[in-house]
């Protein structure tokens, strides 16, 4: 069948990756769980009767309700609804004992996925491999993330799930090993280098490793690669590797000029899942074949010629891994383009102020809690990637929670994505810095530490070499770093903000009732994560108003009730850097949330504290220095602080707290 076509609308179904239904272009897919179930398994199952039975014991795998057949039938009801309104009502039928969902093979990304698949199989078996090539790669491009990626998989649909990702990666393994056929070994190494810390006792990938690092000229390299997955399959599962990769690692160590032999693949992908064919849930997978090597690929590991290898400066570059190791960008990143200018200018340009010297270009974001730091310190990193073509390192150093990471361990991370062998890294803090400045020097990588608690959790963390980068985010100032470009990030502009709303809660609601709009930015003190959190929640309820919501904001007693959704929380974040604060800080933080928002001076906050100024200056500066207050100096010259909405929101609510409960000996600064 052809792809259904009706006013110029064409329909889609996708499955790989998140579940939508396009029409048009526009996503319709209802956002409740249990419906989405429903749509994914009549989907996967289309042009056939799904029974009635099967649905529910998908639904309710245990037990299902009493009212299960009742609660059944509105969802089809529902589901046949939306296709009505979109004048698609012919596709799903009410047939005996079940229902049926009737749709071209064309409209399936999954179907598209099957036949690109086996097309690049095909021409693979003709020998055709750059046609191949295109196959695998346009099958692999249709998958936006893991099948039926925000559904709530049941039996039937994990079996289903669980049979796509595994053809899903023998497509991949066939493509790098095409790859391989065409002699991109050296720019599938990071890769490779990927799916093996991923995959770490999956002996295929290992081997594929091994041959692009070999024909790399890296062959001490391919060795220590088997090395540490041999040690890995001892230890946890008391094997040895396979024969064929012993082989291979047998050819590597004797340099023997007979060409080491690729490791053994299978040519042909497992079964891919009956999306049309069956009405019971789909069966194993067949075991897969291991044939013997196509003509022409016994020299897939072949290295090319390099007698000049070792002593040349550009092979001992090559010899240490290059890591790429950042986080995803955040989708829907809007606005905060001064900032990332500033720092971009930086930290890659090499007349900056560490040119002459031997320390790393650092930058450094800082702000409350929420207010999107390390959003914008990904953002930034991706964007300085070509300028680091060394590698980039990641670590999340969990400095806002009660338990930050030991720079030890983040330490002896680095160096092993660095290559360093396990065996060469030492134990004590000082001789893993002093070897990570070692293996970084002469080199451009950059370095990104996310959520730091002070500059001492990152003093052995920073690279030496003027033409590395080190980029921190953390919510305290860190003021011993003197020589970092630093930024604190504040609210954004109001333009930027109503942005983030539209981004998430969809820009026509926006445009449909721009008061509203606006008026939710400003009750939520454009805080970039409440922002998120409401225009999720506006993205989940399409019925939902943004002037009901708007004005639920404006009455409620409890605002950071409402700015959550899922684990985006905003009171969870300010808990934490609340929780970091000293049992008298704890107290001035609380009381002062009685000032309201507007500013007051070290004199106002005494004069309601009963305190000395000087006594209560040395706690307010370490609330400004957490970020849970913000300071300026005025034209008067007199410095005043300022809450912003949502930080005072949650401060009065732990001073309310504390006055609900029973009287406790605390000591409160207060006479």
């Amino acid at each position: 069948m052809t792809q259904l076509k009706r006013g110029g609308n064409i329909l889609e179904f996708r499955l790989l990756g998140p579940v939508e239904i396009l029409w048009g272009g526009r996503n319709i897919t209802p956002t409740a769980p249990k419906p989405r179930q429903i749509i994914s398994l009549l989907t996967l199952r289309h042009d056939t009767v799904v029974q009635a039975s099967e649905l529910i014991d998908e639904l309710w795998p245990e037990l299902p309700p009493p009212s299960a057949v009742t609660t059944l039938q509105t969802y089809i009801y529902k589901f046949r609804k939306l296709l009505l309104k979109q004048g698609l009502g012919n596709l799903l039928q009410t047939r005996p004992g079940g229902y049926s969902l009737t749709i071209p093979s064309s409209s399936l990304d999954v179907n598209l996925f099957e036949i690109r698949a086996e097309e690049g199989q095909e021409l693979l078996q003709r020998g055709d491999s750059a046609a191949a090539l295109a196959c695998f790669e346009q099958a692999l491009a249709l998958w936006r993330g893991p099948a039926l990626a925000d559904v709530e998989t049941g039996g039937r649909l994990f079996s289903y799930v669980t049979r796509l990702e595994e053809l899903r990666f023998r497509i991949l393994e066939l493509r790098i090993e095409t790859d391989l056929e065409n002699g991109r070994h050296r720019e599938l190494i990071s890769e490779l280098k990927a799916l093996v810390l991923a995959h770490p006792l999956h002996e295929h990938l290992h081997g594929l490793l091994m041959v692009a690092l070999h024909r790399s000229g890296r062959r001490h390299e391919a060795l220590e690669v088997y090395q540490s997955l041999r040690q890995k399959m001892i230890d946890e599962l008391g094997l040895e590797p396979g024969k064929e990769l012993a082989r291979l690692q047998h050819t590597l160590l004797s340099d023997s000029p007979t060409e080491p032999q690729e490791p053994p693949r299978q040519r042909t992908a497992p079964a891919a899942p009956p999306t049309s064919t069956s009405t019971s849930a789909p069966a194993p997978a067949p075991a897969p074949t291991t044939p013997a090597l196509a003509p022409g690929l016994a020299s897939l590991a072949t290295p090319p010629p390099a007698p000049h290898l070792l002593s040349s400066p550009v092979a001992v570059r090559e010899s240490i891994g290059t890591p790429a190791q950042l986080p995803a960008r955040l989708a829907g990143f809007v606005g905060r383009d001064n900032v990332l200018k500033e720092l971009e200018a930086a930290l890659r340009d090499p007349g900056g102020p560490a040119a002459d010297g031997t320390a790393a270009h650092i930058g450094v974001v800082t702000g409350p809690p929420g207010v999107g730091k390390s959003a914008v310190a990904v953002h930034l990193a991706h964007t300085l990637r070509p300028h680091f073509p060394d590698g980039q390192l990641y670590a999340d150093l969990r400095g806002s929670s009660a338990e930050p990471r030991d720079p030890s361990e983040v330490l002896r991370r680095f160096l092993r994505a660095l290559e360093v062998p396990t065996s060469r890294i030492p134990e004590g803090l000082e001789e893993c810095g002093t070897l990570f400045r070692s293996r970084t020097a002469e080199r451009r990588v950059l370095v990104l530490l996310d959520d730091a608690a002070s500059s001492a959790q990152i003093r052995h963390l920073l690279p030496a070499d003027p033409r590395c980068a080190l980029l921190v985010t953390g919510r305290r100032r860190m003021t011993a770093l003197v020589e970092a470009e630093r930024v604190e990030l504040g609210a954004p502009s109001p333009e930027e903000a109503l942005e983030i709303l539209a981004v998430i809660a969809g820009r026509q609601r926006v445009d449909r009732e721009p008061e509203a709009a606006h008026r939710t930015v400003e009750l939520l003190g454009r805080h970039p994560l409440a922002l998120r959190c409401v225009g999720g929640r506006l993205a989940a309820g399409p019925g939902l108003s943004l002037s009901a919501l708007a004005d639920r904001l404006e009455t409620t007693p409890r605002i950071l009730d409402v700015a959550r959704l899922g684990e985006l929380d905003v009171r969870s974040r300010f808990a934490a850097s609340y929780a970091g604060l000293g049992h008298q800080e704890q107290g001035v933080f609380r009381l002062l949330s009685m000032l309201g928002e507007t500013p007051f001076t070290s004199s106002q906050a005494a004069k309601l504290l009963n305190r000395p100024v000087q006594e209560l200056e040395s706690v307010l500066e370490v609330l400004t220095d957490n970020h849970l207050l913000a300071m300026d100096r005025y034209a008067d010259g007199i410095v005043r602080y300022v809450f912003d909405r949502l930080t005072r929101a949650y401060a009065k609510e732990r001073l309310e707290e504390i006055l609900a409960a029973p009287p406790v000996a605390e000591e409160v600064w207060v006479r």
